[in-house]
């Protein structure tokens, strides 16, 4: 009998319209290493108004690549507001109702991968299997509630609803059969809370786990390879492009300090350096007028392409800049999509964020540090542009984050 894995993450709808994402990956690889697996997800998409679910019943289902998914049945919405927060009570309380019916139909699983950003899905994994008796483990993707506090500039640690989601936080890693950190200081990070059993806390450093974001580069090199297109600018072999891909919103304060760049770049009379921008957001108009207000000719903003087609513009850069938003939880790692995309494309990386964890740093694949302003980072990318750098061995790096390496460390966890 294959063993039966079940990954429970409530926004992996996303992943089934894209056909990609971390735990597509995962579902995908441990296919091939022999395993029974089904992603349950919450049947509306984050970000839309479209629903995967349009019989309004409790669950539907669909094979991908040798795999399930499953849709949880949930309202759709939009923004952050409470509809956001019902839809989230609604996955918790209905994924948990659908699991008892497909375990009646064909099987209980063998474990359960509970997933996070929000911690109701790490609960409702917890609660779940303790009904069946089989091992859950809790995978967080996001410090919950300490990314929270972070960026929240009205909610403080001593607000009472944080110190009962902090109590939550504790009560999840102590009750989950293993943890899996998506970020490499998530070991650090219960330390510093002084939760682990050496502190007199609940939780056994011993079942922590660190498999951070990566990369499923089978599929990123067929994408580089066979979905191109013609671009005047990316063919344009004169110029020095710095590339920037991702959404253009006001958090991504790295996209929007972009034009403060490019004029600071033309003051110190690089005009054979270009900063390229993939990708679309709220912000985009407004920075396009400032632009063009300015007259500014080194920056140019492409719009939106699909994802399959960014391998192929970033084998095309010089330099890719990452955005990253300093903060309080960004001292315990980061675990950005698009930086072990930026990793797979060989090229130097820019970011604004200063870690011990940096993987830019420690792994010599570019520069990572804070900027004091846009004279900072355009001096950097001159300094960058100035400096050799071995391709084989930014790529080497990504390698180590690819999911077929990431779903071997896996496969360990939970046959341990």
């Amino acid at each position: 009998m294959k063993k039966k894995i079940w990954i429970w993450n409530h926004y992996a709808a996303k992943m089934f319209i894209q056909q990609g994402g971390r735990h597509y990956w995962f579902a995908k690889y441990l296919v091939r290493a022999g395993y029974d697996v089904s992603i349950f997800c919450a049947s509306s998409v984050h970000g839309n108004d479209y629903n995967l679910n349009q019989k309004n019943e409790l669950y539907t289902e669909q094979e991908c690549d040798g795999f399930h998914f499953v849709f949880v049945r949930t309202d759709s919405y939009l923004g952050n507001g409470m509809n956001r927060v019902k839809n989230m009570i609604q996955f918790y309380k209905n994924v948990q109702r659908v699991a008892k019916k497909l375990e009646w139909k064909s099987g209980k699983p063998d474990v359960v991968l509970a997933s996070s950003v929000h911690p109701l899905t790490l609960v409702a994994g917890i609660k779940y299997c303790k009904t069946i008796k089989v091992p859950c483990v809790c995978e967080v993707r996001d410090l919950w509630p300490a990314s929270i506090v972070a960026y929240s500039s009205k909610l403080s640690e001593r607000n009472l609803l944080i110190k009962l989601l902090y109590q939550g936080e504790k009560w999840i890693y102590k009750k989950a059969n293993a943890l899996i950190f998506t970020m490499e200081g998530g070991r650090q990070y219960i330390l510093d809370k002084g939760w682990n059993k050496e502190q007199g806390g609940p939780v056994d450093l011993n079942k922590v786990y660190y498999i951070n974001n990566g990369v499923d580069l089978e599929a990123y090199d067929y994408n580089k390879n066979h979905n191109t297109f013609a671009d005047v600018d990316l063919d344009d072999r004169e110029t020095i492009k710095v590339m920037y891909t991702g959404s253009i919103r006001k958090a991504n304060t790295s996209v929007l300090i972009l034009p403060e760049v490019a004029r600071a770049l033309q003051s110190l009379g690089r005009n054979d350096i270009k900063i390229l921008v993939y990708g679309k957001g709220d912000y985009e108009d407004e920075l396009c007028r400032k632009c063009n207000a300015e007259g500014l000719r080194n920056i140019v903003f492409k719009g939106f392409v699909e994802k399959n087609y960014i391998p192929y513009v970033l084998s095309k850069a010089d330099i890719n800049i990452l955005n990253c938003a300093d903060s309080d939880v960004s001292k315990y790692g980061g675990s950005q999509n698009k930086l072990f995309e930026y990793l797979a494309s060989g090229k130097p990386i820019l970011s604004a964020e200063e870690s011990r964890y940096s993987i830019i740093n420690n792994e010599q694949c570019g520069i990572s540090r804070n900027y004091q302003d846009a004279q900072d980072i355009a001096e950097t990318i001159i300094a960058l542009t100035k400096q050799t750098h071995n391709e084989h061995h930014v790529r080497a790096v990504g390698e180590c984050y690819d999911f077929k390496k990431h779903t071997e460390r896996l496969i360990s966890i939970l046959e341990n």
